[in-house]
């Protein structure tokens, strides 16, 4: 049994983005990573990583890939 949380969201990393966005933590990200002088703060590679079919909470929350 699956649970279907959230419909537009890939997995988990989108869901994560989503609430950085709401909550502002990725102009902080953006900031510090300025700050110590990186190119950016790594979000994207992150989200990818969390968007990962196999991953457990993905399967649990968002289905697998022969769902989509």
């Amino acid at each position: 049994m699956q649970i279907r949380l959230i419909k537009k969201h890939k997995g988990f990393g989108d869901t994560v983005e989503s609430l950085a966005k709401l909550t502002g933590m990725n102009h902080v990200a953006d900031a510090i990573a300025k700050g110590v002088g990186a190119e950016d703060c790594g979000c994207a590679g992150r989200k990818e990583e969390l968007n990962n079919p196999d991953l457990w909470i993905n399967k649990a929350l968002y289905g697998s890939k022969q769902d989509k």
